[in-house]
């Protein structure tokens, strides 16, 4: 303890005694010393960690240490909260915009032809929406994540990182797309009893092509924001999730409508379009953007073991539609606000997953927890006050209330032309929003900590599994709120 108020914590290069050695193998970890959690005793959202002599760790795509930086110094650099919540409220609140746009665009074209005959597009819809999550915000967390151990310096390093993230994203967005196409098409139809092979066809290229261009156009935005960021020494961890949640809704239901809508006015009589449209995608793209990410250092080893937490997370996403498909008829309304809910709570965990990420490759080895933070913690440990991360929690929660309350009036209002949410239907919505973001930042901590622990990069793993989450939880909570309302009698009544 230095003088009375500066406490230090000595991390010695002995592994963690619940780890044996053979389950180490040849991987020895040899953390010099982390020295330096220092409480200046001032509220601020950070503390000063030093961590000496890292050695180099092969962590998949991220790669975040090599020989000369093993012998570096890593300063976890304290921010205060106000420049902490300036840099996320204002992308929080662009992204609120987008996620309104988003419910508004989704609530006008469930009218449309497509919509109506084709049911299975609401069951895509939120797999769709979620593939931002799924690869387009963990490409922005690889990059801040980058950007932050000071690796974007080089402009032949940054163009590689940019040419082969890009060039995965779409690897993954192709096999994303037909997967979710597949199972909205299986579940329809046996929810209906019926399998229309055209319809199928005329999913499977709507979702490819939604995918490939929405992805593409938001990860020139994300690498946009990140470089620019990282140039004015703002960090990108607050901003980049956020600004792909602004846009990434709407642009993907523009299209998927757009698409959608043209393909089935010719799917019967020129079905052979349709076929094209696949055959290219996945005759000649995917092998294209196959062979530039195994030949790219940076993104090669996703591209063998970085599917589970895509596939995994689709599946839990195309719950979420299942949610969706059941509600959309039944409650008038009910799509305005559900991509709203979910994009937020998508939107908030993803900036704490992104930051705990970087924290933990800033100051520690996978599989060692730098002494600032603790794996298992209690709700309120992670959420309020306990560890490094709980001052993020705490303004993400805090900032939530009044953000949800002004996106809910605004989207009403703009649906509407007039104002027609009451009191009963603003604190239940109010509600249920709480509980799914504190549920999520809650299930960030343990999961991002757990794959740390277990030697799984975050960067790569977390984010999907997260706002996939955010989707089902956001999905169903939102749709409890509506069966509630109805049954006092105070149910959400649009003007139609």
């Amino acid at each position: 303890m230095a003088g009375n108020k500066d406490p230090e914590f000595r991390y010695t290069d002995t592994p963690d005694s619940t780890m044996s050695q053979s389950s180490l193998g040849s991987e020895q970890f040899t953390v010099s010393t982390i020295l330096g959690l220092v409480d200046d005793g001032k509220d601020t959202d950070g503390v000063v960690i030093k961590v000496e002599s890292l050695p180099n760790s092969n962590m998949g795509s991220t790669q975040h240490t090599n020989s000369s930086q093993a012998s570096s110094d890593y300063i976890l650099k304290k921010e205060k909260w106000y420049s902490v919540t300036l840099q996320i409220f204002i992308p929080f609140m662009i992204a609120g915009v987008g996620t309104i746009g988003a419910g508004v665009v989704l609530g006008n074209v469930q009218e449309h032809e497509v919509f109506r005959n084709v049911n299975a597009l609401f069951i895509l819809v939120p797999s769709i929406l979620g593939l931002k999550g799924n690869l387009d915000m963990c490409l922005a967390s690889r990059l801040s994540t980058q950007a932050n151990l000071g690796n974007m310096t080089s402009k032949k390093k940054i163009l590689k990182m940019i040419v082969g993230n890009i060039s995965l994203v779409q690897v993954q967005a192709i096999v994303a797309a037909c997967l979710v196409s597949v199972f909205a098409v299986s579940v329809s139809a046996v929810m209906i009893g019926k399998f229309v092979f055209n319809d199928a066809i005329l999913l499977a290229a709507s979702s490819v092509v939604t995918a490939t261009v929405s992805c593409f156009i938001l990860d020139l935005v994300l690498i946009a924001v990140i470089t620019l960021a990282h140039h004015l020494k703002v960090n990108p961890d607050n901003l980049a999730t956020p600004l792909a949640a602004s846009i990434g809704d709407i642009v993907s239901l523009i299209l998927l409508s757009t698409i959608a809508g043209l393909l089935y006015k010719i799917h019967d009589s020129h079905t052979w379009v349709l076929y094209m449209i696949l055959g290219f995608y996945l005759l000649i793209a995917l092998p294209l953007w196959v062979f530039v990410v195994r030949k790219n250092e940076y993104t090669r080893p996703i591209l063998t073991h970085g599917w589970t937490p895509v596939l995994v997370a689709l599946l839990i996403s195309g719950l979420g539609g299942l949610v969706l498909d059941s509600a959309v008829d039944d409650y008038q309304g009910f799509v305005v606000f559900q991509p709203i809910i979910n994009g937020i709570g998508g939107n908030l965990v993803s900036v704490q997953s992104s930051r705990i990420s970087t924290m933990l490759h800033q100051t520690s080895l996978p599989g060692i927890f730098p002494p600032h933070t603790r794996w298992w913690v209690m709700p309120w440990t992670a959420l309020f006050k306990g560890v490094f991360s709980a001052k993020t929690a705490r303004m993400l929660i805090i900032m939530a209330i009044p953000g949800q309350t002004v996106f809910v009036f605004v989207a009403d209002f703009i649906y509407n032309g007039v104002s027609t949410v009451t009191p009963e239907f603003v604190f239940t919505y109010l509600a249920v929003g709480l509980i799914q973001i504190m549920l999520l930042l809650y299930i960030a901590h343990l999961l991002t900590h757990t794959m740390w622990r277990w030697k799984i990069d975050p960067d790569n793993s977390a984010i999907p599994y997260l706002t996939a989450l955010g989707d089902l939880l956001g999905s169903t909570l939102l749709f409890l709120a509506f069966m509630f309302l109805r049954s006092i009698n105070r149910e959400y009544q649009p003007i139609i």
